[in-house]
C-alpha cells in the first residue's frame, strides 16, 4: 500500500530566472533525506507530489515538516477528474477525520482545469453535501471547522485535509555555506535554524576547554547539533580545543575584557575554519542587548577579527520569543541541561559595556593570542552528525 503526500512550496514559487535551480535542490533535499527508500517525487506548477510505502509514511511527514522549502504538506488522494470520483474521495477524506473525532468541517476547492463539468463552488457544494448525508454527526462550519477539506482540479483531482506546517523559506544550499558558533545555550542552535531556512548549508563549531567545561557539556552540544540536523539534513560539528586560549586571556591584566577578547579569539578560530570550509558567513545567537558582551559597541569590537560578513537572526528578538522557537525546534529540553559552557565560567564581574574600540582591538593583538589559536584550529576534531543521527534521535530507524 503506498502513502500520497501533496508538497507546497512557498517562497521558491516567487522567484524568477533561477527558479529551476531551487526547484532542483528541495527535490535532491527531500530524495537525500529519503535516501535509500523507494519513493516517487513528481513536479507540477505550484506543487510536488510524493508516492512512497505506507510503512514509511510517518518518516516522510517528519522529513517533509522539517525540509526548508516547504511551506506545508498534507497526506492526499489522489484520483481521476470525474465529479463522482472527486466526491467519493472527499467522503473518504471525511471518514478518516471523523475517526479523528472531527465534528465540524468545511470544503474549499481550487478549480485550475475549467473543463472539470463543475465550477469551484458547484463542487464544494456537492462535496459537503456527500459528507453530511455520509454521516449525519458531521456539521459545517465556517468560521472555525475542525477540519478543512482541500479539493485542487488540476492535471489531476487532489482531496485533501489539514495541510500541516513546514519550515518555509529555501532549500538547504541554495544561499552558500555559514558556519556556526554552537554553545550550548538556547540561542545558537535557533540562529542555526533561522539560517537554514533562508537556505543557508551549516556546519557547527564549539569550543571546549576541557577541564573548566566537562565532557557532558561536549556531550550536551553533540546532540544540540543532532537536533539541528533534522533541519539542515546532516552537519558537520566542528570541535576546537580551546582550554590554552582561554588560559592566556584570563591572565592578561585586563580581567573587565575577557569576554570580549574570548569572543574576538572565537571569531578568529571560525575565520580559520570558514576558509577550510568554505563557507561564506558566520552565524551566531546574538540578539542585541541581551547579555553585556551583546551591546552594538561590543559586538562590532568581537566580529572584527573576521572578514567574513557576521549573521546575527537573532539580533532583534527577546528571550520569550527565542525560547519558543527552541521549544519548536526540539533544542530547548537540552539547552537548559545544567553544564555551562566556556563563556559562562571566565565571565568577568564587571564586564566592560562600551569599549574604545581602538584601544581594545590593540589589546587583543597584544595577547599574541593568534599561535594558540592557529594550534588549536589544527587539533580541532570535525566530526559528521548524518541526517540518519537525527531521525534515531527522534525516533526513527534511520
Amino acid at each position: 500500500m503506498r502513502s500520497f503526500f501533496l508538497i507546497k512550496p512557498g517562497e521558491i514559487e516567487l522567484k524568477l530566472g533561477n527558479k529551476r535551480e531551487f526547484i532542483q535542490r528541495l527535490k535532491e533535499q527531500i530524495h537525500l533525506r529519503l535516501k535509500g527508500i523507494q519513493l516517487e517525487l513528481e513536479e507540477y506548477p505550484g506543487r510536488f507530489f510524493l508516492s512512497i510505502d505506507e510503512e514509511y509514511a510517518d518518516l516522510a511527514l517528519f522529513v517533509l515538516q522539517h525540509c526548508p522549502g516547504v511551506n506545508g504538506v498534507a497526506r492526499a488522494i489522489k484520483t481521476v477528474k470525474q465529479p463522482e470520483m472527486v466526491i467519493a474521495a472527499a467522503i473518504q477524506c471525511a471518514r478518516e477525520q471523523r475517526e479523528r473525532d472531527a465534528k465540524t468541517f468545511k470544503v474549499e476547492t481550487r478549480r485550475s482545469d475549467k473543463s472539470f463539468p463543475l465550477d469551484s463552488y458547484g463542487t464544494t457544494v456537492a462535496a459537503a453535501d456527500a459528507i453530511l448525508e455520509d454521516n449525519s454527526t458531521f456539521s459545517v462550519n465556517v468560521h472555525n471547522p475542525d477540519f478543512t477539506l482541500m479539493i485542487e482540479i488540476r492535471e489531476r483531482a487532489y482531496v485533501y485535509a489539514n495541510t500541516l506546517p513546514g519550515p518555509r523559506g529555501l532549500p538547504t544550499g541554495t544561499q552558500g555555506k555559514g558556519l556556526l558558533l554552537l554553545s550550548g545555550g538556547i540561542d545558537s542552535p535557533v540562529a542555526g535554524y533561522m539560517m537554514a531556512r533562508r537556505g543557508l548549508a551549516l556546519e557547527a563549531v564549539y569550543f571546549h576547554t576541557y577541564p573548566y567545561t566537562s565532557i557532558e557539556a561536549q556531550q550536551k552540544v553533540e546532540r544540540l547539533a543532532t537536533r539541528l540536523a533534522a533541519w539542515t539534513g546532516g552537519i558537520y560539528l566542528w570541535i576546537v580545543p580551546f582550554t590554552e586560549v582561554q588560559q592566556k586571556i584570563a591572565k592578561g591584566p585586563r580581567e573587565e575584557t575577557n569576554t570580549l577578547m574570548l569572543r574576538m579569539a572565537m571569531m578568529t578560530a571560525s575565520s580559520h575554519i570558514a576558509r577550510r570550509i568554505n563557507a561564506k558567513a558566520i552565524v551566531t545567537g546574538e540578539s542585541l542587548g541581551q547579555v553585556a558582551s551583546q551591546t552594538a559597541e561590543n559586538m562590532r569590537l568581537s566580529q572584527s577579527p573576521s572578514a567574513l560578513p557576521i549573521f546575527r537572526p537573532l539580533i532583534g528578538t527577546d528571550k520569550e520569543e527565542t525560547v519558543a522557537l527552541a521549544k519548536k525546534i526540539g533544542t530547548y529540553d537540552i539547552s537548559i541541561l545544567p553544564y555551562e559552557d566556556c563563556c559562562v565560567l571566565f565571565s568577568p564581574k564587571h564586564p566592560i559595556l562600551k569599549p574604545d574600540f581602538q584601544e581594545l582591538a590593540d589589546y587583543y593583538a597584544s595577547l599574541e593570542l593568534e599561535p594558540l589559536i592557529v594550534e588549536s584550529v589544527e587539533r580541532a576534531e570535525d566530526t559528521l552528525i548524518p541526517f540518519t543521527k537525527s531521525l534515531r534521535e527522534y525516533g526513527f530507524h534511520g
